[in-house]
This record gives structure tokens, C-alpha cells and sequence, in this order.
């Protein structure tokens, strides 16, 4: 046990830097430890930055596309309101014609039996209605 106590200058240095080396080894680990934590919380952080960006344009693109979508469709009924109205119209005036077409050629047929002559030709802007009416 003498020789230990011998020793004791040599050993207790040598346990104090193997102590020292131990514990600057644990603060190490510890501290590359946190870092690693702290490094992938902030790619966490970032990620999630990322996700929620993309979420954001995502869905405003996607407001955008329903808004241009409502206009679009807006424009349609009111183009389908306007071609419906016309074509109304246009049936209008083709019953209008065609009632003044025939009340022209009744009113042609008295002319001929009221006066025993012909009755005087029809205009050229309605003579070929007349004429396409009567054959």
C-alpha cells in the first residue's frame, strides 16, 4: 500500500485530468447535443415556414381561381340572358313580318277587287318578301 501512496503525486494529477478531460468530454456532448436540438428545431421552424408559405399561395391561387371562376360564370349567364333575350326578339320581329307580309297581300287582294285593276307594284325593299310569301 506504500507504493500507492507513493504514487499518490503521479495518480492524483493524472485522476484530476482524466476528471478534467471527462467533464470537458460530457460539456462537449452536451452542448453538440443542444446544438443538434437547436439546429433541428430550426429546420422544424423552417419547414414549417415552407409548408405554411406554400399553404398560403396554394390558397390564395386557389381564391383567385374561384373568383375568376364566379366572374366567368357571371359572364356567361349574362351573355345566355342577352343571347335568349335576342333570340326572342328576333322571333318577335319574324312573327311581325309574317303578319304584315300577309296583311299586305289582304290588302293587295281588296285593292284588286275594289278598283277591277291590278294593284300597284310593291316597293323594292319588300318586293321579294311579298313575292316569297305569295308563291
Amino acid at each position: 500500500m506504500e507504493w500507492l501512496i507513493s504514487l499518490a503525486p503521479v495518480l492524483t494529477p493524472l485522476f484530476g485530468l482524466i476528471g478534467v478531460l471527462g467533464g470537458g468530454w460530457m460539456v462537449h456532448r452536451q452542448s453538440k447535443r443542444k446544438n443538434d436540438t437547436d439546429e433541428r428545431l430550426a429546420n422544424s421552424a423552417s419547414l414549417v415556414a415552407s409548408v405554411e408559405a406554400v399553404t398560403t399561395g396554394f390558397t390564395q391561387l386557389l381564391e383567385q381561381q374561384r373568383e375568376t371562376n364566379a366572374k366567368t360564370l357571371e359572364r356567361v349567364t349574362t351573355l345566355e340572358n342577352r343571347v335568349e333575350r335576342l333570340e326572342e326578339e328576333q322571333r318577335q320581329w319574324r312573327r311581325w313580318k309574317a303578319a304584315a307580309v300577309e296583311y299586305i297581300h289582304q290588302l293587295r287582294a281588296l285593292v284588286v277587287k275594289l278598283y277591277e285593276s291590278p294593284a300597284p307594284p310593291p316597293p323594292a325593299e319588300i318586293a321579294e318578301d311579298l313575292d316569297d310569301t305569295a308563291g
